[in-house]
């Protein structure tokens, strides 16, 4: 009954750390740069790039905690595990675990909506009935690809991701080189409030939480006490790049109003005037693999993390009436639930949930590690409260904005937080537990 629960799921040594970097850098490219330049330009104006570095060195900070933790247990339920090493197998975990998890799904609608409209962007068409319809077609596609097994998802991601970040560096310095290096961000500074700009780094730090699918893989990287570190900080370095290539050009390229105005697809508004009608298609087309390998990756990881959260007990699951593995049972849960959040949400209300699940979730992570386990894995004190603080502060930012935009989804957000916890706290029975009681599965 329980075997097919356990280790047999996840394939020791099945990624290697160049797949494993290739996974991690799908996800972030796929979201960060196609789904959320705009968004970020909206909040931040023409200082949107720099929301992106401020939203890469707070990532580094949140990071530290993963990586400590997964050298010490590596896990294929990554996250889940980190949470209940700190807070035993009670609510409090449980919760935020399952937060991470909607924000990873939310990721794969999110990334899937993005591939829609970029996609429609070829004939000229902006929203409509086609854009979930077509979002869901790429969902279905990359559960198709996850079924395949861990070696596709490897091989196809290493492929997509070296295509893409080099396609993303020619976008770059192409729009740089044409717009003469003439950055809008220091000519034009745009009037933003400090509120709005803090607010936008949680947009950026959104950008980088693809870094957390390397952990929740890290049963089945090679070498994992090593790998899952080190493929967590090459992949942010690499984002790193990437992003401020791309936001001083697309910043370099087109007003900020114009950006705007055009937030669900900026790069291919920015692309045309930069690099004419051939770098318009390009760029496109580099949207399109960078969506379909993001919603890839995404997928492949949450499932295997809910899958081990099934395991450790932390989740309830049903069967049905489905056959086969529990890993196929939450892929399954993981597209009917992304692809219902891709037919009834824009990219904005969907990028705004991510945004607050996610930092609700890493703030648990890093006062967990701080209460908790901190002397036992050798943690420094400092960064894990600074990375603490600067969640906190970006949070509080964020949900003020939010408040005036759009208070509906500010409602909703909290409202499904309050939710997962309290359904968490009453079907576990308490918030928690002696973290001893289920060590067997790190």
């Amino acid at each position: 009954m329980h075997d097919d629960r356990r280790q047999g799921d996840y394939k020791a040594n099945s990624l290697s750390l160049s797949g494993t970097v290739a996974m991690g850098t799908g996800v972030m490219i796929g979201a960060g740069i196609f789904a959320l330049t705009g968004q970020m330009a909206e909040l931040a104006g023409n200082l949107f790039p720099l929301a992106f570095i401020i939203g890469a060195i707070v990532t580094l900070f949140s990071a530290y905690s993963y990586i400590k933790m997964s050298n010490a247990w590596p896990s294929a339920g990554g996250i889940g595990m980190i949470l209940q090493k700190c807070y035993g197998a009670g609510g409090i975990a449980a919760g935020a675990a399952v937060l991470m998890a909607l924000s990873m799904v939310i990721a794969e609608s999110l990334v899937a909506r993005t591939f829609a409209t970029y996609v429609l962007r070829f004939f000229d068409i902006s929203g409509g009935i086609l854009v979930p319809i077509l979002a869901v077609g790429v969902i279905i596609f990359a559960f198709i690809v996850n079924i395949a097994g861990n070696r596709s998802v490897g091989m196809i991601s290493i492929v997509m991701a070296a295509f893409k970040i080099a396609g993303i560096a020619l976008f770059g310095f192409a729009a740089l080189w044409a717009s003469g290096f003439d950055f809008a961000i220091v000519k034009q500074p745009t009037q933003t409030s400090a509120f709005g700009f803090v607010a936008s780094v949680a947009f950026g730090i959104l950008a980088f939480k693809g870094f957390t699918t390397i952990t929740n893989s890290g049963a089945e990287v090679e070498d994992p006490h090593k790998n899952v570190g080190r493929a967590i900080f090459i992949s942010i370095m690499i984002c790193v790049a990437a992003y401020l290539l791309v936001a001083f050009g697309v910043n370099a390229s087109l007003p900020i109003d114009r950006i705007i105005e055009a937030k669900d697809y900026a790069l291919a508004e920015a692309a045309e005037p930069a690099l004419g009608q051939v770098g318009f298609i390009l760029t496109i087309l580099l949207a399109v693999i960078a969506t379909v390998s993001g919603v890839i990756a995404s997928i492949f990881a949450v499932s295997r993390m809910l899958a081990m959260l099934t395991d450790m007990k932390m989740i309830p699951h049903s069967h049905f009436g489905m056959s086969g593995t529990i890993q196929r049972h939450t892929l399954v849960y993981t597209v009917v639930t992304a692809s219902f959040l891709a037919m009834f949400f824009d990219l904005s209300r969907i990028a705004s949930l991510g945004a607050f699940f996610y930092l609700v979730m890493d703030m648990a992570v890093h006062w967990g590690v701080f209460r908790y386990r901190r002397k036992e894995i050798g943690a420094s004190s400092i960064i894990l409260l600074c990375a603490l603080t600067f969640d906190a502060v970006v949070l509080a930012a964020f949900t003020l904005v939010k408040l005036e935009m759009d208070p509906t989804i500010v409602v909703i957000a909290w409202v499904a937080i309050a939710a997962v916890f309290v359904f968490e706290r009453f079907y576990l029975g308490k918030w928690l537990a002696d973290p001893g009681q289920h060590e067997h599965h790190a």
